[in-house]
C-alpha cells in the first residue's frame, strides 16, 4: 500500500493497543512502527532498477523479518520510553502486531510481498486491492487526524479508532469478494470463447475494487478484458496481445531481462517502438485500457537505455488522463 495509509493505519491500531498506556505517542510510534518495513526504499539509492523491483518488498517484508526484527525493536522502545513502565515482551507484541499489519495488507495489491524469503521467492498477491485506495484510507486517516487533537481523556478514542479499522476491514473484504464474483465470470467467459488459459489474473483498476482488469496467459499471447461488478450483461469482450517474447532475444542486457521476466510472473509483452526493445509487465495495468483499442501498458522498461527509466512501476498511470478519461472511466464503473 501507500505510504500515506501505512502512516494513518498504524497511528490507529497504535491507538487501540497502547493508546490508554501511553498517551499519543502510541499515534506516532505506531505510525512508525507500520511503515518500518518500507525501509527498503534505502536500497533503490544504489541498486540498478532491475534488482531494486525484486529487492522492494522483499526480505523486509518476510515473516523472517517481522520475527528477528520486532524483539530487537521492541528492545530498543523498552530503553527509550522507561518511564512508560511497559516491558520489553509487550514492546515486542507491539512492534509484531504493527509489523505483520504492513505486510499483510501489502500482499492485496498487484506488486506481490516476498513473504517466506529468504527460503523462497514467491510473492503473496491477492490482486484484490488497488495500491492506494482511498475507500480503504479515508476511514484511519480521519481517524488519526481526530485521534491527535482529541484530548486524551476523552472517552471516544477508542471508538473512533476501533470503527476506523472495522471500515477499512470490511471494504478490504468487499474487494475480495468483488474479486470471487469477477474471476467466476471471467473464468466461465474465457471457456465459453473457446481460451484455453495457461494463466490467470484479476486487479481493480485505479482507485476503486468495482472495476476490473483481467488478464489470461494462452500459448503466444494474454487475453485481456475489463469487468465492472456493476455491468449487467455477463459478456467479457477480450482483447488478444501477443507475448513476442523472441524480440527479447536482440537485448544487450539478458540479465536484466531475466529480472524482469521474473519480476513479472510472466506476465509480460516484448514490442519495438521505433528502433527500441520495451518490456511490457502487463501486471500492473495499462493506461485506459478500458476505453483505448490499443493502450500502453503502465510499466514499461526501455531493455537496451537502462538509465531511461528511473520511474518505472507507475510512470505511465496518469498518462492520457483528464476531464474526458476520468468521465469515460467513472461511466465504465458504473457498467456503461
Amino acid at each position: 500500500m501507500d505510504s500515506l495509509t501505512h502512516i494513518v493505519l498504524g497511528a490507529s491500531i497504535g491507538e487501540i493497543i497502547a493508546g490508554k498506556r501511553i498517551g499519543k505517542k502510541a499515534l506516532v510510534i505506531g505510525a512508525l512502527a507500520n511503515s518500518f518495513p518500507d525501509i527498503d526504499i534505502i536500497a533503490s539509492f544504489w541498486l540498478p532498477i532491475t534488482k531494486d523491483l525484486l529487492a522492494h518488498r522483499g526480505f523486509t517484508h518476510s515473516l523472517l523479518f517481522v520475527f528477528l526484527s520486532a524483539p530487537i525493536l521492541g528492545y530498543l522502545c523498552f530503553r527509550l520510553f522507561r518511564k512508560d513502565n511497559m516491558s520489553w515482551q509487550w514492546w515486542t507484541w507491539f512492534w509484531l502486531l504493527e509489523l505483520f499489519v504492513h505486510i499483510f495488507i501489502d500482499a492485496f495489491n498487484a506488486y506481490g510481498t516476498a513473504w517466506f524469503e529468504p527460503f523462497s521467492h514467491f510473492r503473496v498477491s491477492f490482486n484484490s486491492m488497488f495500491v492506494a485506495d482511498p475507500l480503504f484510507t479515508i476511514w484511519p486517516m480521519v481517524a488519526a487526524i481526530t485521534l491527535a487533537v482529541l484530548p486524551m481523556v476523552s472517552k471516544l478514542r477508542l471508538k473512533i479508532a476501533s470503527t476506523a479499522i472495522l471500515l477499512s476491514s470490511v471494504y478490504l473484504t468487499i474487494g475480495v469478494i468483488n474479486k470471487i464474483k469477477i474471476d467466476k465470470i471471467a473464468k466461465t467467459q474465457l471457456q465459453n470463447q473457446g481460451v484455453s488459459t495457461e494463466q490467470y489474473f484479476s486487479t481493480p483498476t485505479p482507485l476503486n475494487n468495482l472495476l476490473w482488469y483481467i488478464v489470461a496467459k494462452t500459448d503466444a499471447g494474454f487475453q485481456i478484458g475489463y469487468r465492472s461488478v456493476m455491468d449487467d450483461n455477463h459478456t467479457i469482450h477480450f482483447r488478444y496481445t501477443p507475448q513476442n517474447s523472441h524480440l527479447l532475444q536482440k537485448s544487450a542486457y539478458p540479465n536484466d531481462v531475466n529480472r524482469l521476466i521474473r519480476f513479472s510472473q510472466g506476465f509480460y509483452t516484448a514490442s519495438m517502438w521505433h528502433d527500441t526493445l520495451v518490456f511490457n509487465n502487463l501486471r500492473f495495468g495499462e493506461v485506459n485500457g478500458w476505453a483505448d483499442t490499443m493502450p500502453q501498458c503502465v510499466f514499461y522498461y526501455f531493455t537496451d537505455i537502462p538509465n531511461a527509466n528511473d520511474l518505472v512501476v507507475q510512470r505511465g498511470r496518469l498518462a492520457k488522463w483528464n476531464a474526458g478519461t476520468l468521465k469515460t472511466f467513472l461511466k465504465r464503473i458504473s457498467g456503461q
